[in-house]
């Protein structure tokens, strides 16, 4: 009897995981639409043009998630988070992916619940001073008053490096990063840290960016990337393997402008990705043409970088550690097959 009771319990565990894994995709299929948590604005990553049209390296995620699973890019709506909010957002259910400049933590993704679908940016702590400080390295910021967002990994990295380097500093915290640029920009601080990427996307958008300094040193790991709540795998998969599409098209010389005739490729790889063979949407519960979509209607992730962070933009940050593995950098997506 007491077997029987087990197998019970195993086999009602196991309906309700497929029950709850389906639950997402099915609510966002019902309305039409995927909520996507951004950040209250950053250049470069997520903020309105100027006709109020949100765009961004982060808001191309959603538009990719939106492409592949309704054929439609635009098929979003966007709710702006500070570092405090986004984590209650996304375990609420007020928005079904966070897509928001995150570092993928331990306690994160355990503790809080969540499911980091991979790495959309390689990043690291750093420091920006005014050139008129006469600083050129962090390691000469003894004293110095810092600007920073709180409810970010940041503080603890802050405190961590200084107190390793034996110098003593002032914190000054702000709820947005819009609030530390502007503390920064008023002399509230001497320097503003973040993730280098934020401060890369702050000093485009100040009105003398030549008088900013980027200082070498990068004082930590941040691994940012989407993530979604625990418990719902099929949506886990979707968000997943949108990223790894984008990066896989990369890799294989797949872009928004060649993806129909590459439709005609001999090489396997690129049929199964653009569903000319196999059934990779049929596992994902989506259309054969999920990865054509998202690579046709937002391009793979080299053209979202360029487009958004690249040399030819305000923000001119290099590929780095973001360039695809087989160029140099640590960029890498698992086989889709």
């Amino acid at each position: 009897m007491k077997k029987a009771s087990m197998i019970a319990i195993a086999a009602a565990a196991t309906f309700m995981a497929g029950t709850a894994s389906a639950a997402t995709l099915d609510d966002v299929k019902a309305k039409g639409f995927i909520q996507c948590g951004i950040t209250t604005g950053l250049a470069g990553f997520a903020a309105p043009n100027d006709k109020g049209v949100w765009e961004g390296f982060d808001v191309d995620f959603c538009r990719a998630m939106s492409a592949a699973i309704f054929g439609d890019a635009n098929k979003l709506k966007y709710t702006p988070t500070t570092a405090k909010e986004r984590f209650t957002a996304l375990q609420s259910g007020e928005i079904d992916v966070l897509a928001r400049n995150t570092t993928w933590t331990l306690s994160r993704d355990v503790n809080l619940g969540f499911e980091f679908v991979g790495v959309n940016y390689y990043d690291g702590q750093g420091f920006m001073v005014k050139k008129s400080l006469g600083v050129s390295s962090a390691k000469e910021l003894d004293g110095a008053r810092v600007c920073l967002q709180s409810g970010t990994t940041t503080e603890l990295n802050l405190a961590d490096y200084f107190a390793a380097q034996g110098m003593k500093f002032d914190s000054v915290l702000f709820d947005t990063a819009d609030e530390v640029r502007e503390a920064y920009l008023k002399d509230t601080c001497d320097v503003y840290t973040t993730d280098q990427s934020g401060l890369y996307a702050q000093r485009s958008v100040v009105p003398d960016p030549d008088n900013h300094v980027v200082l070498p040193e990068v004082i930590s790991k941040e691994p940012l990337g989407p993530l979604v709540r625990h418990g719902d795998n099929a949506w886990g998969d979707i968000a997943r393997w949108t990223l790894n599409a984008l990066i896989i098209a990369e890799e294989l010389g797949v872009t928004s402008a060649n993806v129909d005739e590459m439709k005609g490729s001999k090489n396997p790889e690129i049929q199964r990705l653009l569903g000319e063979s196999g059934d990779l949407g049929e596992q994902l519960g989506l259309d054969a043409a999920w990865a054509y979509n998202a690579i046709k209607m937002v391009g793979n992730y080299g053209e979202i970088f360029e487009t958004h962070l690249g040399q030819e933009t305000p923000l001119k940050i290099s590929r780095g550690l973001n360039q695809l593995w087989s160029k140099g950098g640590i960029l890498y997506a698992p086989p889709a097959r």
